[in-house]
């Protein structure tokens, strides 16, 4: 997702989202694990959104 698109998004559905990249994440690394992982790119783009997610959320809790 794009910067903009969450910003759009409130505090409650940027936590559900984070939480969909944090399980995302995991099965990422898991299939890493065993292998089965082809396109590890992936793993560092899921990555980053979790951070972007993180960082929109603590932008607008300090402006609450």
């Amino acid at each position: 997702m794009k910067p903009r698109e969450l910003r759009d998004l409130s505090v409650e559905e940027l936590t559900v989202k984070e939480k969909e990249f944090r399980e995302e994440e995991f099965k990422l690394r898991f299939k890493k694990a065993t292998g089965q992982l082809e396109k590890v790119a992936r793993l560092g783009i899921v990555r980053k959104e979790i951070a972007r997610v993180k960082t929109i959320i603590r932008e607008k809790r300090g402006s609450e």
